[in-house]
């Protein structure tokens, strides 16, 4: 099948574009107001966009207690939702009244930040500190407003749990991340594979050099 997104004519039940930008990553998002209230919430439309400097971005579906917070302190945290944390996880995207604290709301013990003033889900094995680069108000084909705005933060710190790094490499897989699919429907990261990238006759030449200069 193949349907035009502007007239929706797929014929589903409900549309299947999350279905098929699927598994992504889930940034659990904390924002503290100029009044110091705490939001936490979930967002599937997340990721990170660089590594140098370490950027990540989430985008918000209309002006949200996060995208308002964050506008109004220019930080916010991102604690990694796994499995274990599932239900607290979906507990805390629940649409509830401006300034009600999802974190306290769901259980979930909060921990200090080091160098932003919201703090991250103590429970959570891996945590980013972030401040807001920018806020993109996102428009069409036809220059229109889409009531979608995409926040970039700069990550200034990252808090991880010792128990997962291995071998000096972090285990992800023994950390159970979870990923949005479409629908109600999540996925976990629990099993990883390696496949190494090819080289090319330069790389190698460059390796060769390496090594010969060191000895």
């Amino acid at each position: 099948m193949i349907y035009d997104t502007a007239k929706n004519d797929h014929g589903l039940p409900r549309d299947p574009f999350k279905a098929i930008v699927a598994p992504r990553p889930i940034g659990w998002i904390t924002s503290m107001s100029a009044k110091g209230e705490i939001n936490l919430a979930p967002y599937s439309f997340f990721n990170a966009v660089s590594d140098a400097p370490p950027i990540v971005l989430f985008s918000s579906e209309g002006p949200k207690d996060s995208l308002v917070f964050v506008e109004e302190t220019k930080e916010f945290v991102c604690s990694l939702a796994t499995y274990d944390l599932r239900a607290a996880m979906v507990e805390t995207s629940a649409q509830l009244a401006r300034g009600v604290n999802e974190m306290e709301r769901a259980g979930l013990p909060p921990a200090p930040s080091r160098l932003v003033r919201p703090p991250r889900v103590a429970a959570s094995p891996c945590a980013l500190e972030c401040r807001l680069l920018q806020i993109i108000d996102l428009k069409d084909l036809r220059g229109e407003a889409t009531n979608r705005h995409v926040v970039f933060g700069q990550v200034v710190g990252i808090h991880i749990d010792d128990r997962f790094i291995r071998n000096g490499r972090l285990d992800t897989a023994a950390m159970g991340p979870l990923a949005r699919c479409g629908y109600a429907d999540y996925s976990v990261v629990d099993k990883v594979f390696s496949i190494p990238r090819p080289t090319t006759d330069a790389q190698t030449q460059a390796a060769a050099d390496r090594t010969a200069s060191v000895v």
